[in-house]
């Protein structure tokens, strides 16, 4: 079976925002301090690895093996991004990586467009 272009441009969007997301950690200061440990980093990293190849996953079972929970998980993620993108813009700026996150944040919500509209609506299954 074919998959529907909409879904197509829902896995292509998605995997390219998951890249960024790796860029940005990649991109973030890892200059350990009183606060900040370089145990704290090292964790801090891990875990966005971790989260980063989590929705990597979650992105495979919505578009190869049409699951449908995935896509509201991403969706539930992408909201999750953006508050926490707006905090971290209130309280350090505009730096590269929130500018990255910020292009990650209009490809997630792209590729979600996509998954829900088109060709794309009758190809979840619940």
């Amino acid at each position: 079976m074919n998959v529907p272009r909409n879904v197509l441009w829902f896995e292509v969007l998605l995997y390219l925002s998951l890249t960024l997301d790796a860029l940005s950690v990649a991109f973030q200061d890892r200059t350990p301090t009183f606060e900040r440990t370089e145990q704290i980093i090292t964790g801090e990293t891990l875990t966005a690895g971790c989260m980063i190849l989590l929705l990597v996953y979650f992105v495979r079972l919505a578009a190869q093996h049409r699951k449908n929970w995935p896509r509201w998980a991403l969706a539930a993620m992408l909201v999750l991004s953006v508050i926490s993108l707006v905090q971290v813009i209130g309280d350090k700026g505009l730096e590269i990586d929130s500018a990255i996150e910020i292009v990650s944040c209009i490809l997630t919500a792209a590729g979600l467009y996509y998954s829900f509209t088109g060709d794309a609506q009758g190809w979840f299954n619940a």
